[in-house]
């Protein structure tokens, strides 16, 4: 007889891999577009050592450039939201409205992704970017009352044994 294991409240894991997933695909792509323009430029990538991350936005066409900022974004507020989500889940508390709330924050940031690898309109990302930290922060709040105590009960990530 095979036994699985369900772990409760671990949806919000889902969104979590899926924005990692998704930082990997605006790796790639700033990768297809930055090393083809810096051969196209006669950039030597040695000549660059000494310097600071930003000497290529003086060097790159700003569109290329704006792949790799992307993807430095990708590793600022997210990590907050990697953070919370691992709480969430751990606690039990991973499924229902905080998954739903996760998988709508990582969508507003592949769409925040988008509008800035393309057209890069700054009004438009700013309205993305503060939508998707008031969901952060609705998230946070949620694993905040459950932690200390206001609230919902700790569970714990509740083990079901199922045959």
């Amino acid at each position: 007889m095979r036994e699985s294991i369900i772990l409760m409240g671990m949806d919000i894991l889902q969104p979590a891999v899926a924005l990692m997933i998704w930082t990997m695909v605006v790796w790639a792509l700033m990768y297809a577009t930055r090393i083809p323009a810096m051969q196209k430029l006669d950039v030597e990538p040695d000549s660059l050592r000494d310097g600071v991350a930003s000497d290529l936005d003086k060097v790159l066409p700003a569109p290329v450039q704006w792949k790799a900022h992307n993807y430095n974004h990708l590793h600022e507020q997210p990590t907050v939201f990697y953070a919370v989500a691992v709480v969430l889940a751990i606690i039990g508390h991973g499924d229902g409205m905080n998954a739903f709330l996760a998988w709508i924050y990582v969508g507003l940031r592949v769409i925040h992704s988008l509008v800035q690898v393309t057209a890069n309109k700054v009004v438009v990302r700013f309205v993305l970017f503060a939508l998707s930290s008031v969901v952060l922060i609705a998230l946070i709040a949620s694993a905040a009352m459950v932690v200390f105590g206001s609230g919902t009960e700790l569970q714990g990530a509740d083990l079901l044994k199922v045959s």
